[in-house]
């Protein structure tokens, strides 16, 4: 039997750009109504209508994940529209380069509270609706910053992610009497125009040399993950960090691995 979400409600937090984007194209293309929930309207807009006009349904709910009336407001229009919700992927992140010693404590805060904070305040949110369908599934985006590696100007992020992956153990124990399965994904370097923007195509470049599966991934490397893990066949699956990075983090050293044939 195909894995496939047909039938399924989900809830794709970020989906308005980068990885987000690529899970709500995935998903609703494997069969679920997608919510895409953005801080942006036009970019959330956007990927509502390019879904629409593959002849899938989704549709968009600005949300502030730093907020709960937010995302108690997010849950309660879910339901409204698709008559309930089983899945949530909570890709929402930001991740601002700055030196440890230059940080601001309100930009911890803001990495902090939209990273972190905010999966406690979208679980409790969709809680009551998935213990209505008597089961569900949570999916938090995490990262290989801060779980396996560290990164020097990402003290803030590697934190709010090493707390994901924490989150997602006991939240897991904590739901797991009504069959709501609680995991993280954790992406290593993925292609999104962000990355680029924020890094420069020729670093973008040198750190491909780092992946033994010789590129940087896409977004539909993780939301393939993710259909996995918010389909029926996961149902024993839960409190696990899955980390998709092409084999970045096996190496011991930069020079222990060979270099893929081109």
């Amino acid at each position: 039997m195909s894995i496939t979400l047909s039938g399924k409600v989900a809830i794709v937090t970020g989906g308005g750009r980068g990885i987000g984007q690529g899970i709500v194209r995935v998903f609703a293309a494997e069969g679920a109504k997608v919510v895409v929930a953005s801080r942006g309207v036009e970019e959330g807009k956007a990927v509502v209508e390019a879904v629409k006009r593959a002849r899938l349904e989704a549709s968009f709910v600005q949300t502030d994940v730093k907020s709960a009336k937010s995302c108690r407001a997010l849950a309660e229009e879910t339901v409204r529209r698709y008559g309930g919700l089983d899945i949530l992927v909570h890709n929402a992140g930001i991740y601002p380069d700055v030196a440890l010693e230059e940080m601001s404590e309100e930009g911890w805060d803001d990495v902090l509270d939209t990273n972190l904070k905010s999966c406690f305040l979208l679980t409790q949110a969709v809680v009551p609706a998935m213990k209505e369908r008597r089961g569900g599934r949570i999916i938090i985006t995490s990262s290989i910053t801060g779980t396996r590696v560290g990164q020097a100007r990402l003290v803030h992020y590697g934190t709010s992610k090493g707390g994901v992956n924490a989150f997602a153990l006991s939240a897991a124990l904590a739901l797991a009497k009504y069959r709501i399965t609680v995991n993280a994904v954790s992406p290593g370097n993925i292609l999104i125009p962000s990355l680029v923007k924020l890094y420069g195509q020729e670093a973008v470049d040198e750190m491909k040399t780092a992946i033994p599966a010789g590129d940087l991934g896409e977004p539909e490397d993780i939301a393939y993950a993710m259909v996995y893990l918010a389909s029926d066949h996961a149902k024993f699956v839960t409190g696990q960090a899955l980390i998709v990075d092409g084999g970045q983090t096996l190496p011991e050293t930069p020079d222990s691995f060979e270099r893929p044939v081109v």
